[in-house]
């Protein structure tokens, strides 16, 4: 019975203690579940307040854009307003002016339709004038033949001797006046003639020598100079750019070349070479190049006293170095730097005497065979080449002129360049001063006659300018002018074909017709 109470007692308590615990989860539940739903709550709300939020900005947003763009599109249309008020603008503009040319067009129109018919009725009365006046002149003039008992015929020739009297009168005063004014200018006429008269004195001018003989102590020198198997004679022609000629002329050495500066530099340093005695290509190396040094100061310095000695300035450096080489150069055994001195100097004396610019004169003169100094290493005549670089460093165009022309090849544009060329025939005519002899020259003269004698047509031919030109007359009726220009062709390549000469010799066909006839 105890048991069966302890047992009902614990169930009891077992189902109180459950339904208490039950009791408490069910609360406690109950609790965590209105805290959720509460949580949720307060979720929402904030979902909601922050929704609102996002709508409102997005709305003030919106509608700041909206704001924008319209303004952006309202001025847009203001700027398109105001471009079409421009345009509308230059529109009235350009209608107006339109309208006023259509207008002063319309009255142009207008005036000239009046002047033409003004000038028409104009013509009109015109030509009825005219035949009124030819009526009255009619009329006048038989009235004067009744009056002066003269017909009109003796008082043409009246008329006629009156006006030649005054005619006569005033080709008087007319003369009077010109003589005038040439005795204002006599004194320039009378240079240019006198200068004009010397020009026409001419001489040969050509080119010089182009070997150069070195003297040996003995024959055995040649064997030293060739050196072992040709190595000494090779490095000296490779040093100087010279050919050395050992042949048998006894004591003698020939140096060949067109380059007399080269041949300077190597007979100095052939010379150097057997005072030393030590010939191998290294000492031959180094003399040719002490040599080539002294050399150009050589030039420098003569170059510098021929500009010195004549009261020259203002020469450009290039050109005094170019002067100096022609120490170096020989035209028929004249040297051409003293050559060029006595030229300056002749020049310069003529030019005084006349009263004309005596440094233009000398400066011209020494300068005039510039271009001997380097005509072996372009193409041209020697005054061609000097022309150029006178030019070039900035010489006046009078003495440019005067190198061009000092050989007869064209026209002075000064009495200076006419100084110039009688100067340069005058130093090399001097007697002793050329090698050429006489018979040389006529030989050569003779043979240019005879070869422009032997085409068909020449009537004459004259070797003139001391053989530098040629000029040949033919026969008009037997070529024509295109024959004329082939013959001066044929004539040239002949020339050069037969023929050794200096510098160029101009070829000058003349064709002329002349008709003659007598009063008697």
């Amino acid at each position: 019975m105890d048991d069966i109470m302890y047992i009902l007692i614990g169930v009891f308590i077992g189902g109180l203690s459950g339904g208490l615990i039950s009791l408490y989860f069910k609360k406690s539940l109950q609790s965590k579940y209105e805290t959720l739903i509460e949580r949720q709550r307060i979720a929402i709300e904030d979902v909601q307040k922050n929704a609102e939020r996002v709508k409102k900005d997005a709305e003030l947003e919106t509608k700041d854009i909206r704001i924008q763009a319209k303004a952006e599109v309202e001025k847009e249309i203001n700027e398109r307003k105001l471009e079409i008020t421009k345009i509308e603008k230059r529109l009235r503009h350009k209608e107006e002016s339109l309208d006023r040319k259509m207008d002063q067009q319309e009255r142009r129109d207008t005036e000239l339709s009046r002047k033409e018919k003004e000038s028409s009725k104009k013509e009109q009365q015109q030509l009825e004038r005219e035949k009124q006046y030819d009526n009255m002149i009619k009329e006048e003039r038989e009235i004067l033949e009744k009056i002066a008992a003269m017909s009109s015929e003796d008082a043409k020739n009246l008329l006629l001797n009156k006006v030649s009297e005054e005619a006569k009168f005033e080709t008087a005063k007319l003369a009077m006046q010109i003589e005038r004014d040439m005795l204002e200018t006599v004194d320039k006429k009378a240079c240019d003639i006198i200068g004009q008269a010397i020009q026409k004195y001419a001489s040969d001018y050509v080119a010089d020598a182009t070997v150069t003989a070195v003297s040996l102590p003995n024959d055995e020198m040649k064997g030293r100079i060739i050196g072992r198997e040709g190595r000494n004679i090779r490095a000296l022609e490779a040093a100087t750019g010279i050919d050395f000629i050992i042949d048998d002329t006894p004591e003698a050495v020939i140096l060949s070349g067109f380059d007399p500066v080269r041949r300077e530099v190597a007979r100095l340093t052939l010379e150097r070479l057997i005072a030393d005695g030590r010939i191998h290509p290294a000492r031959i190396e180094e003399i040719a190049e002490k040599m080539k040094k002294e050399v150009n100061n050589i030039i420098k310095e003569e170059g510098e006293k021929a500009v010195f000695d004549l009261g020259l300035s203002g020469i450009h450096p290039d050109l005094i170095r170019m002067l100096g080489r022609l120490k170096y150069r020989t035209s028929f055994g004249q040297n051409v730097l003293q050559h060029s001195r006595e030229v300056a100097y002749l020049a310069g004396m003529m030019a005084g005497e006349l009263g004309v610019n005596v440094k233009l004169a000398r400066r011209a003169g020494l300068l005039h065979d510039l271009g001997k100094a380097v005509d072996h290493e372009f193409e041209g005549g020697h005054h061609e080449i000097g022309a150029v670089f006178a030019r070039k460093y900035g010489e006046d165009d009078r003495v440019v002129n005067a190198m061009l022309v000092h050989h007869g090849d064209g026209e002075p544009n000064c009495v200076e360049s006419a100084l110039v060329t009688a100067s340069d025939a005058l130093s090399a005519a001097r007697p002793g001063v050329r090698r050429e002899s006489i018979e040389n020259y006529i030989k050569r003269l003779e043979k240019l006659e005879e070869i422009a004698m032997a085409h068909q047509g020449v009537e004459k031919c004259y070797a003139i300018q001391a053989g530098r030109e040629l000029r040949i007359i033919v026969k008009p009726e037997e070529l024509t002018e295109e024959m004329s220009f082939i013959m001066s062709k044929d004539i040239a390549k002949k020339i050069e074909a037969e023929m050794n000469y200096p510098g160029q010799i101009k070829v000058t066909v003349i064709r002329e017709s002349r008709f003659v006839e007598y009063a008697k």
